[in-house]
């Protein structure tokens, strides 16, 4: 399950119609996998309340996952730099 919802990551990126909401449910699955991939952790199972900078890393990444939709162009941005900081700060750094 997702940290966050259509409704939240609509409003995040100030989308008013229903044309992409498929897509943009795809780009939150695709961001929170990301996310947990970076982190080493996913994060329903490490926080019994997730945290609100996770969400906002989310809601970051679906934004920059929906509007920049190919490699290709002027826009080759990788992660937005905020998602970096959460990233950085709550990574699980422990090797098995």
């Amino acid at each position: 399950m997702a940290i966050v919802d259509l409704v939240a990551a609509k409003a995040h990126m100030n989308i008013t119609f229903s044309d992409d909401d498929n897509l943009i449910e795809g780009k939150i699955e695709a961001a929170q996998a990301h996310i947990e991939s970076l982190l080493g952790f996913a994060i329903e199972e490490e926080f019994e309340t997730v945290p609100a900078d996770l969400k906002q890393a989310v809601l970051a990444l679906v934004a920059h996952f929906y509007e920049n939709r190919e490699a290709t162009g002027v826009n080759l941005f990788e992660v937005p730099m905020s998602v970096w900081d959460v990233v950085r700060e709550r990574r699980s750094y422990a090797f098995e």
